[in-house]
C-alpha cells in the first residue's frame, strides 16, 4: 500500500490498539493514537519518543466533548483509516437474572453509541482523505448465527448493536467512496482476552490489516475475522 497516509486509533494505549500503532508507524503511516489518559501510557509514549510519525491525543470515548476537542485539534488533518479499536468487556460473571440496566447501558455506550458518535466528528477528516475508510473492531461474540452457548448477555448485544452501526454506516457512506468493516480480531491475549486467548496481538493485527488493506466498495459493510473469513450475522 501507498505509504505516507494517516491512521487514527482508539484505545491505543495496550493490546491490540497499541500493536496497530507499531505496525502501522513501522510501514510508514502517520499515526495517531489516542487513548483516555496518555500521561499513564508508558508503552504508548516510548513508542511516540522513538518515532516521530506517532503523535499521541487524549481521547474518552464516554465523553463527547473529548471527542469534538480532538476533531478540533487535528483540524484540516485527513485520516485515511479510522482503526476504532476502544472497547469493554463490561462485568463479567454475572447471567441471568443478575444483570442491571446501569452495568448494560456503560457497556453499550462504550461499544455500540461511542463508534458513531466518533465517526460523526471525524466525518469531514475521513472524507478528505485518500483511502477513506473506517474499520470497527467487533467481536463473533456479536453474530448470531454463531451463538450456541448463550450468555453474556451484555457483550454480544454491545457487539451486534455496532454490528448493525457498521452496516448502515457502509450503505450511508458508500455513495461517497468510504469503506466500512466490520473485524472479528479472534480470541487474543490481551488484557481483554485474558491469558487463554489463542492467538498474540501481532498475529491478529498482521491478520487485520490485510482483510483492511483488501476493501473495496462492494465488500464495505461486511464483517470479517482477521483470517479473512467472513463472519454470519
Amino acid at each position: 500500500m501507498e505509504k505516507n497516509h494517516t491512521i487514527l486509533v482508539t484505545g491505543a494505549n495496550r493490546g491490540l490498539g497499541l500493536e496497530a500503532v507499531k505496525q502501522y508507524s513501522e510501514d510508514g503511516w502517520q499515526v495517531v493514537a489516542t487513548c483516555r489518559t496518555p500521561d499513564t501510557a508508558t508503552e504508548l509514549n516510548q513508542l511516540a519518543q522513538q518515532s516521530s510519525s506517532i503523535t499521541v491525543y487524549p481521547l474518552d470515548m464516554n465523553d463527547l466533548g473529548s471527542m469534538t476537542s480532538l476533531a478540533s485539534q487535528l483540524d484540516q488533518q485527513a485520516i485515511d483509516l479510522l482503526w476504532c479499536n476502544a472497547g469493554v468487556y463490561g462485568p463479567k460473571g454475572i447471567g441471568l437474572g443478575e444483570i442491571t440496566t446501569d452495568a448494560w447501558m456503560d457497556t453499550l455506550k462504550i461499544n455500540t453509541v461511542a463508534p458513531l458518535l466518533l465517526v460523526q466528528q471525524l466525518l469531514p477528516h475521513i472524507r478528505r482523505s485518500q483511502q477513506k475508510t473506517i474499520a470497527l473492531m467487533t467481536s463473533k461474540m456479536g453474530s448470531m448465527a454463531d451463538n450456541s452457548s448463550g450468555g453474556s448477555y451484555i457483550y454480544r448485544s454491545s457487539k451486534a448493536g455496532l454490528n448493525a452501526v457498521g452496516k448502515s454506516l457502509a450503505e450511508d457512506l458508500r455513495s461517497e467512496g468510504i469503506k466500512v468493516v466490520l473485524l472479528h480480531p479472534g480470541w487474543v491475549r490481551t488484557a481483554m482476552g485474558g491469558p487463554s486467548g489463542l492467538i498474540d496481538v501481532t498475529t491478529s493485527i498482521n491478520g487485520l490489516r490485510q482483510v483492511v488493506e483488501s476493501l473495496t466498495l462492494e465488500k464495505s459493510g461486511r464483517f470479517y475475522a482477521y483470517d479473512g473469513q467472513e463472519i454470519p450475522w
